[in-house]
């Protein structure tokens, strides 16, 4: 039986789970394989998640509490209704650092097994590394050269460096979030000098691997899972980082940034030394089954981020689990997610495929027209160009009525696998910029992408027939904020529709302060 089958197939979906046993929380993700020109992609179906703090519940004599061990078993019963039926070839199950270093885990693995109705691994500290790659890889913008992801987990912690989709260096270090809180912080209690100690013992740990990542070296720093997603999440909603503030509000989703910064965990610190206890601390977002957790795991953050030298950390809800997935299908994927996740969305709205590719090789030929950018590189913005122009319709599916503005939504509110935060804050701009009044931009600082703008309204207007025929040939220029479109004075005679068209939207132009000259010639 073929693992998966086209997502057109509307009589059969073909799922996939993972189970993750982490130290912290059990965790569970069924998805929906789909295929696409571009490659194969996991859309989420269902996911669970169960705090189960077992890494809290291991005795001075690393045996697993009885309460813990209830805990566990408890959680993974529910997980085994919800995927009971599926097929063995379809689940995988995986146990992480608690599971490996409780004298009575193997008694536990057995029940557990049990329960969930599958088998499950316990797997190794540089296995569940690769695996938080791998999914980390897979939902996360591409990058020429190297990436650092970093996991935070309950009683380990993965840095990973790796290119493209294949992990180069992979360490598994034994401290995470649950035993440093519980090491450094018993009972909550939080002082000065407890937390120096818990920054200087995470640093320690990190200085063993720090020289041969350093030379290594990176373009990108991602933080996957829990501990990184809940840091950011703080950060974000307490204002502890201007940055995470000004720049990414496009990008937001349920109030979250997706940015930790060494100036926000540094604002951070400073905000939970005020207090003597956890249970004291105010913060906005902070959820009653991290606050016990959240100060070893903010210690083991800071002395990363000062022993590697971060700056700043991009942050993914993908890890470990989707990892899993992907290592189940076992397929190679396309080199940048974010053309399969486009490929995935046009098929998902029934998007005009010709009309696509029209405006999309036209706005691209436009851009190549204009000056290339100081800062920017002009094959990446070619890239978001025509992702943009791909996706610009796919607001019909919802109506034809402001299906711009559906667009704009659908772009910067979904599970986009590949897309960053900003990725998709732009994306959406585009799509709520192509069509109607330029207003709704002129007056958000954070819009700088003008001349791509400007491209792809152009290609929509002269592409409103549908049509490959009788197009006509443009050329553009632009000086010193001045846009100039040049084009035959026997063609515009021919289309006076289009040529209204042009003028109209010349004048929105010059609405904002942008000037726009067209030439007949």
């Amino acid at each position: 039986m073929t693992l998966f089958k086209d997502a057109s197939d509307d009589d059969y979906l073909d799922l996939v789970a993972a189970v993750d046993l982490g130290s912290n929380s059990f965790r569970m993700l069924v998805a929906q394989v789909v295929q696409t020109p571009s490659g194969t992609q996991l859309r989420p179906i269902d996911t669970l998640r169960e705090s189960v703090r077992l890494a809290a519940g291991l005795t001075d004599n690393k045996l697993l509490g009885s309460e813990a061990y209830l805990r566990g078993l408890t959680a993974i019963r529910r997980f085994g209704e919800r995927i009971r039926g599926f097929d063995p070839a379809r689940v995988r199950a995986v146990a992480t650092n608690t599971l490996r270093v409780a004298k009575n885990a193997p008694q536990f693995i057995r029940d557990a097994e049990a329960a969930l109705g599958f088998p499950i691994e316990v797997i190794a500290g540089v296995e569940e590394a690769r695996l938080i790659y791998i999914g980390a890889a897979h939902e996360v913008p591409s990058v020429q050269g190297n990436r650092l992801v970093v996991d935070i987990g309950g009683g380990s912690t993965e840095l990973i460096i790796g290119k493209g989709y294949e992990p180069k260096l992979m360490e598994s270090l034994y401290m995470g979030c649950v035993s440093h809180s519980l090491q450094f912080f018993p009972k909550g209690n939080i002082d000065p000098h407890a937390f120096r100690e818990a920054e200087l013992a995470a640093r320690r740990e990190i200085q063993v691997i720090s020289s041969a990542y350093l030379k290594s070296g990176w373009k990108q720093v991602i933080g996957s899972s829990g501990t990184a997603r809940a840091l950011a999440d703080l950060i974000s909603e307490n204002h502890f980082n201007s940055q995470a503030d000004d720049g990414l509000s496009m990008g937001r989703v349920n109030g979250s940034s997706g940015l930790i910064t060494r100036e926000g965990l540094r604002a951070m610190k400073k905000h939970l030394l005020k207090y003597d206890h956890v249970n004291k601390v105010e913060l906005q977002g902070l959820k009653d089954d991290r606050r016990m957790v959240w100060p070893g795991g903010l210690a083991i953050m800071i002395a990363i981020f000062d022993e590697l030298g971060i700056d700043s950390m991009e942050v993914t809800d993908a890890a470990l689990r989707i990892g899993v997935l992907y290592d189940l299908l076992g397929r190679s994927q396309h080199d940048d997610m974010r053309y399969v996740t486009v490929e995935q969305f046009m098929q998902r709205y029934a998007v005009d495929r010709e009309q696509a590719k029209r405006v999309s090789e036209l706005a691209a030929e436009f851009l190549g027209q204009l000056p290339k950018p100081n800062s920017e590189s002009r094959d990446d913005n070619i890239a978001l160009l025509q992702w943009a122009a791909n996706l610009h319709e796919i607001g019909l599916s919802i109506s034809h009525n402001g299906y711009h503005k559906h667009s704009a939504y659908i772009a910067g509110n979904a599970d986009m696998p590949g897309f960053s935060k900003n990725d998709q804050a732009r994306l959406a701009a585009l799509l709520i910029g192509h069509a109607g009044k330029l207003g709704k931009l002129a007056h958000n600082a954070s819009f700088q992408d003008w001349r791509m703008l400007f491209c792809l309204r152009l290609a929509q207007v002269l592409c409103r027939g549908r049509s490959d025929a009788n197009l006509p040939k443009v050329k553009l220029s632009e000086h010193e904020g001045v846009y100039a479109v040049s084009l035959s004075k026997e063609w515009t005679s021919k289309h006076p529709l289009t040529e209204f068209s042009l003028l109209k939207e010349a004048a929105e132009w010059e609405r904002v302060g942008r000037p726009y000259r067209i030439t007949l010639k």
